[in-house]
């Protein structure tokens, strides 16, 4: 959960580490520091607080001069917040500087080991193991080095490396925590994620677990844990480097809730050709499908909402019973798992530690694992047996929206396509279903056309206490991540509930102003959330109403502000439904002032357990 970036060429690399560790400072912004190799020799610049901290103390990199060097921006894991665990990382002598994404998971046994031995420490973090061990086993041979280390560690780890005695060397590894390499003239690369290199290359190489490169000015060699050369393909990134800034919007997450239109059609879009469902090169079979008695949908956090959706989606429109898991949970309470079961693993970065975790546990007992991610390439991709991608584009607040748009709508796509396969709807009910997820874009663009309303709405409560979202069946699920949404960035305490539950507890919460959401758009339970609505308004609560057209009036009746959504199909209206909700959180957040697309304590990519 730690954001890394490296740079080995002939210009000055402190100002152009500084500027992609701002591209990847929503990975972690608690810390950040930079190593340089110059004609001090090996010189390192740390500071606690966000990157500005470090930049105004190097003078925007111009104080340590050097054309090779290494970045990284904290999300702390193991030590608080300081410029003495900051990273990067070096070992007693000063030999080796290490940057570190992920977490060694003995490194409490080794950093005694080492003590033992006579060697140092400083700090309280896992990373300076790395650097010490590194400069224990270096005898003039860093690669032998690195391959004793990797030996050594347990963990996930994804790490940046200078040697002072090759000053024109830049050494890179990774194990369950993603790296790549970005290819230039003349000057190479390495980082954590595209957009911090992608002012400089759009081609890079991914590497894998266990995989050692070696970079120069001139080239970049790759090899396996044993030393043997590989040959790796050379990947083309196709967006640019705008599609990565906020273009005119005064935050990332208002400019990605606007992007939701164009990233639903983009993923949708190539996946119908005359009316059919075509999803890559899934191949799931009927007789696959009619051997699985049950589906694992399986994620953390916002995915895992999408997850909750895909219970009822799925159940409704396919048949086949859906548990949806929480991936830290999954894994280790031995689940009912086998070969008869299939795994639906969602995950944005795909690169999600536990879900990463939990995707093997399935693998190991037998099951068919088919992921939906938006990252080519990831380690969840990798390790599946099939996998969609959401075509969402770079997703940079640490909140996040167009990923759950996306992931929502491949959701729809799987239930049609599985219904169809099974015969479980008729090719007249399938087109019908298909014509309304190919709607959704232009319903989600009238929406956002109306934001005003909810930026009134949000004008007169940004200072509540408490607010609770209530829903049925899939309004209940869609309430899951409207709660999610607004306690990440506004820090405003949030709960959601299923309404019929508000009887059995959460009622006693409700007082004189206590702001309650009402999700009512599904219209065989309009008639029982209208009751529920009744009971919060007798106890004083002011309710905000979210409904289709067709029930405005009748909802207006009841509630204090109704946002009326598009009607469709309705196991399709969470994606219209969460966008009044994502909204009223941005709208919530502006208002107080909170820093909204990297809100404290959290990361885009969580990386450890």
């Amino acid at each position: 959960m730690c954001g890394i970036v490296g740079y080995i060429g002939r210009e000055e690399s402190a100002p152009f580490l500084l500027e992609g560790l701002e591209k990847l400072e929503y990975r972690g912004y608690d810390s950040a520091g930079v190593a340089v190799y110059g004609p001090d020799g090996l010189r390192v610049a740390k500071a606690k607080g966000r990157l500005k901290v470090l930049a105004e103390k190097i003078d925007g990199g111009r104080a340590i001069p050097g054309t090779v060097g290494i970045g990284h921006t904290r999300w702390a894991t193991h030590g608080a917040p300081s410029d003495v665990n900051s990273h990067p990382q070096t070992s007693a002598g000063g030999k080796f500087a290490v940057v570190h994404n992920g977490i060694i998971e003995n490194y409490l046994y080794l950093k005694n080991h080492l003590i033992r031995r006579g060697v140092e420490f400083v700090s309280e973090t896992d990373t300076e193991v790395v650097a010490q061990l590194l400069e224990y086993y270096y005898d003039g041979n860093v690669m032998e080095a690195i391959r004793k280390v990797v030996e050594k560690v347990e963990g996930s780890y994804a790490l940046g490396i200078l040697c002072e005695d090759f000053p024109d060397r830049l050494f890179a590894v990774r194990k369950d925590s993603p790296l790549i390499v970005g290819l230039g003239r003349g000057e190479n690369y390495i980082a954590s994620d595209i957009p911090a290199i992608l002012s400089k290359t759009r081609d890079i190489c991914r590497l894998k677990d266990n995989e050692i490169a070696v970079l120069t000015r001139s080239n970049v060699g790759f090899f396996d844990i044993d030393g043997y050369f590989l040959e790796k393909p050379v990947e083309y990134i196709e967006w640019d480097v705008e599609s990565a800034e906020k273009g005119g919007y005064e935050h990332f997450m208002m400019k990605e809730i606007c992007e939701q239109p164009k990233a639903v059609h983009d993923t949708i879009s190539p996946r119908i050709r005359d009316g059919r469902i075509v999803l890559d090169d899934i191949a799931l079979t009927k007789e696959d499908l009619e051997r699985f008695r049950k589906i694992f949908v399986v994620a953390c956090g916002t995915a895992y909402y999408v997850g909750v959706v895909a219970k009822y989606a799925i159940e409704s429109m396919v048949g086949i019973p859906v548990e949806a898991d929480v991936a830290s949970e999954f894994r280790y309470r031995s689940p009912v798992i086998g070969p008869d079961t299939l795994v639906l693993i969602i995950s944005q970065s795909g690169e999600t530690a536990d879900t990463l975790a939990a995707l093997r546990e399935a693998k190991h007992a037998g099951c068919r694992v088919l992921s939906i991610v938006n990252v080519v390439g990831s380690s969840i991709a990798n390790e599946s047996d099939d996998v969609l991608y959401t075509w969402a584009g770079p997703e940079i607040s640490v909140a996040s929206t167009k990923a759950y748009s996306t992931q929502l709508a491949l959701v729809y796509l799987l239930a049609i396509h599985f219904a169809e396969l099974l015969g479980k709807k008729s090719p007249e009910e399938c087109a019908a279903l298909l014509a309304a997820v190919e709607k959704l874009p232009e319903q989600i663009e009238s929406l956002l056309a109306h934001k005003e309303n909810i930026q009134f709405f949000a004008s007169r409560y940004f200072n509540a206490g408490d607010i609770y979202f209530i829903g049925r069946n899939i309004d209940y699920a869609a309430s899951l991540e409207a709660s999610l949404k607004l306690k990440e960035i506004s820090y405003i305490h949030s709960e959601a509930y299923a309404a019929g539950e508000l009887k059995h507890g959460p009622i006693s919460l409700i007082e004189e102003g206590t702001l309650v959401v009402a999700l009512a758009t599904h219209t065989g339970l309009f008639d029982k959330m209208m009751s529920n609505i009744r009971e919060v308004k007798a106890r004083g609560a002011v309710v905000l109403g979210i409904t289709t057209e067709d029930k405005l009036e009748a909802l207006t009746a009841q509630a204090d502000m109704v946002f009326p959504i598009p009607s469709t199909e309705t196991c399709f209206l969470p994606s219209l439904s969460i966008i009044p909700m994502q909204l009223f959180a941005y709208y919530v957040a502006s208002m107080k002032g909170c820093d909204i697309d990297k809100p404290r304590n959290l990361a885009k990519s969580v990386t450890v357990e």
